[in-house]
């Protein structure tokens, strides 16, 4: 390989050439090799991710039906119910916690679920773009290195950058980001357990405007809604700080930064707590929606992701197997890709086969998957499978009665 040549285009932009010879036949083979041992590999995940798929899909609209049949909906702003102990329920109602949730560094105090301290370190940052050409008989590759400082959350190691010098961030952040969890989380007469908390995520940009800050430390600078490590926030240099803060769930009663939010479960009741319910096909429901819902509003919404969630797994298994058949039938390609003509025709003909071959076959996998729960559908589903190869057939011409 010859050596690389750099050119600098300016203080914050340069780029490197490399060249090597063409590879030659043998060297291609064995890439087209490796790439046929990560296709198989590629095709067989592709089966499992589809046929587990449609079990997963089915399950989960069972025990959907399952819970609704069963699920009792609560008065909220009734006393605990013993009768429905260990029964699925549905209820909406108002977040609460005990306390406000504090950050003492910035002396800030919210009444949520969850406060979260988001930090940011003004950096370098390298940006690269290559393009690959042949010149004099030689493979080429011109990579363009461009140096920007920007605002970001995690520290970015400069000494692996192509051009280190006049581009070095500090090793650390002077503060660390960090998420407060309040210890307890009720709705109506019932705390939560720890999966409902954990899905408490609606996260909003805390306001700073409406927030008293005449104790605010006198080393800090509040522009908008940060705090600033800096006494000139529209002039930051390299590791310089800045920290915004946002929250989820609202809990308190005051009107700053809004009330309460509402939120609507499904769970078991378990004495003063609500807990996952386990159906009798296995599934998990703990569902929670930071909206007012109904318990048939919430599990047309369940049905509903379960749906586009399955769909997306049936994209991506077919996507997989494409990938895989693709890569697996590359050698035939590198064997004629010496011939222009034949190249291109036969480029095109893998690319056809991958396309039938991938998609016959997600769909008699899907089949199969159904065929326990849905033998009907998974005959139909099969059939279809099948109907590129007989339409292939059927204009085949018939030779014997020729």
């Amino acid at each position: 390989m010859a050596e690389p040549f750099a050119s600098t285009v300016s203080g914050n932009q340069h780029s490197r050439v490399t060249s090597r010879a063409k590879p030659g036949f043998l060297e291609r083979l064995s890439e087209t090799a490796g790439g046929m041992v990560v296709g198989l590999g590629l095709f067989a995940l592709s089966f499992y991710v589809l046929f587990t798929n449609e079990g997963r899909a089915l399950r989960t609209a069972a025990s959907l039906d399952e819970g609704l049949s069963q699920v009792v909906s609560l008065d909220p702003y009734s006393a605990l119910t013993p009768q429905y102990h260990n029964h699925l329920v549905h209820l909406s109602a108002k977040l609460r916690t005990a306390q406000a949730l504090h950050d003492p560094n910035y002396r800030v105090a919210l009444q949520a679920v969850k406060l979260k301290r988001h930090v940011e370190m003004y950096q370098w940052v390298e940006y690269q773009e290559s393009r690959d050409y042949v010149e004099d008989g030689e493979q080429k590759s011109e990579t363009t290195y461009t140096y920007n400082t920007e605002w970001k959350s995690e520290v970015i190691n400069s000494r692996n950058f192509d051009k280190e010098i006049g581009h070095m961030n500090p090793s650390a952040m002077a503060v660390e980001s960090v998420t407060v969890v309040a210890p307890e989380v009720w709705v109506g007469p019932f705390s939560l357990s720890k999966g409902f908390v954990e899905q408490i995520n609606n996260f909003q940009t805390l306001s700073l405007v409406g927030l008293p800050l005449s104790h605010v430390d006198p080393f800090l600078t509040v522009d908008g809604d940060y705090f600033y490590h800096t006494p000139n926030p529209r002039r930051p240099e390299v590791g310089d700080v800045r920290v915004s803060f946002s929250y989820a769930g609202l809990s308190g009663e005051g009107t700053w930064p809004g009330p309460a939010q509402t939120v609507s479960i499904v769970g078991m009741q378990k004495g003063e707590q609500l807990m996952p319910f386990k159906t009798k096909s296995g599934v998990i429901l703990e569902i929670l929606y930071m909206e007012e819902l109904t318990a048939e509003e919430v599990f047309e919404r369940e049905h509903q992701h379960n749906t586009m969630k399955t769909w997306a797994l049936r994209v991506g298994g077919w996507a997989l197997m494409f990938l895989g058949v693709s890569l697996t039938v590359r050698i035939i390609y590198t064997l004629v890709d010496w011939v222009p003509i034949l190249r291109e025709l036969v480029s095109l003909g893998l690319k056809v086969f991958a396309l039938c071959v991938s998609s016959s076959l997600s769909l008699l996998t899907i089949a199969a998957g159904w065929l326990y729960y849905r033998p009907l559908v998974a005959i139909l589903i099969g059939a279809l499978a099948l109907l590129p190869i007989l339409l292939a057939r059927s204009r085949a011409p018939a030779k014997k009665h020729q």
